[in-house]
């Protein structure tokens, strides 16, 4: 009794300090639903699917703004689509318990786990996502016929969403999906997946504008952050990656008319044993894509196995792509203050397209060692200027 006095008073303290400097309704004005009032049970085996969407349905036909409260406990859910138009843009998910997927990936399939779509003012505070994954990933391995998977959460053309103090496991697919949305915080999420896990990026933002990842862990077996075509006004700092493939901007030029990529900002960020530190992407074949207008500042690399690369030439499998040219233009790409370790002897791979040639490439103040040895630097139809300490030396690639 004395602990669920104290969790509440602690979140209601946490809840002012909030609004009061966001600007947002008085939290004292927010009707609460809890789960367990429209039948959500913490019992294993329990489906409280309906429950969830039942209490969803009476928040977004609420004139006020609202709180859905998740209590301590794990709940089980199978796919749930939260959709709008609500009635008010003022939703707060309160999660002090645990959403767990059904074990038996082929019970969700490959559609999103949990997806917000056409919703405005919604934030999500606390909880934990536990994708359960770790079947399908092994269902994967084996080279048997697998469904792709579900992404454990994600948002579709929506916007004023805050996610804060998440915590997702062990996705089937993406853990996060931010997909045709505006005005985007994600702050304080953990990701947590096998090294091994295959396709399980941590974020993964595409079509959106004004997303903002700051202060955040992610281990997956994938891209930490992975950035797809259509993504402007992006902003990522101070975030720790590790194990996973890296910041990846790309894979872009899929599709022959595709949007471009731009005003993207990655600093203050930590690679871990990667596959990849800062990474841009493009497949080998035409496009209309483009890359451009990017910073990655104060960045440093533990073991990584390419800590700076440009690769457009991806293409997986060899299929629809060898002996073509990539059409995505990469410009105005800087990376400012990027030290530490290499896994291999190259650390800065520059492989560019040689029909449309990445320009305005800028180097300042890098140093990269391998062995305790000063790494190599290897570049291919880049044009650009390096300054400051620059290790490797760059004077017979840019």
């Amino acid at each position: 009794m004395e602990h669920a006095l104290n969790s509440t008073i602690l979140f209601l303290a946490l809840s002012l300090l909030y609004f009061a400097s966001s600007g947002a309704a008085d939290p004292l004005t927010y009707t609460t639903y809890s789960v367990l009032n429209y039948g959500a049970k913490p019992i294993a085996n329990f489906d409280s699917t309906q429950a969830f969407l039942a209490a969803w349905t009476s928040a977004c036909g609420s004139p006020k703004p609202a709180t859905i409260y998740v209590p301590p406990g794990r709940f089980l859910l199978r796919n749930v689509v939260f959709r709008g138009q609500c009635k008010n843009n003022a939703i707060v998910f309160r999660i002090d318990g645990t959403l767990v997927a059904p074990s038996d990936y082929k019970v969700i399939g490959s559609a999103d786990w949990l997806i917000f779509e056409h919703v405005n003012g919604v934030s999500i505070y606390g909880g934990i996502l536990d994708g359960q994954g770790a079947g399908l990933w092994t269902c994967k391995r084996s080279g048997r016929g697998c469904p792709s998977g579900a992404t454990s959460l994600g948002f579709s053309n929506s916007r004023n969403i805050v996610i804060r103090g998440l915590t997702s496991l062990n996705s089937q697919m993406f853990h996060i999906v931010i997909n045709g949305c505006n005005n985007v915080k994600v702050e304080g999420i953990r990701v947590s997946a096998s090294g091994n896990s295959p396709n399980t990026d941590g974020i993964h933002v595409q079509s959106s504008s004004g997303v903002t990842i700051r202060n955040s862990r992610i281990g997956t077996g994938d891209d930490c952050i992975s950035v797809g075509p259509g993504t402007n006004n992006l902003w990522i700092e101070n975030v720790a990656c590790g194990p996973g493939h890296g910041i990846s901007i790309g894979s872009l030029g899929k599709e022959l008319e595709e949007a471009g990529v731009q005003n993207v900002t990655v600093k203050t960020v930590t690679f871990t044993g990667t596959q990849n530190g800062l990474r841009i992407k493009s497949w080998g074949r035409p496009s209309t894509g483009f890359a451009r207008n990017i910073l990655f500042q104060h960045a440093v690399m533990t073991d990584v196995q390419n800590p700076i690369v440009i690769d457009q030439h991806y293409c997986p499998d060899e299929k629809n792509c060898p002996g073509k040219v990539s059409g995505v233009k990469i410009s105005e790409v800087t990376y400012q203050d990027i030290l530490g370790t290499s896994a291999t002897e190259v650390a800065v791979k520059l492989d560019c397209s040689s029909k449309y040639p990445c320009t305005d490439i800028r180097l300042e103040d890098v140093k990269l060692t391998y062995r305790n040895k000063p790494a190599e630097a290897s570049c291919s139809n880049a044009d650009g200027t390096a300054s400051g300490f620059i290790q490797p030396s760059t004077s017979n690639c840019l």
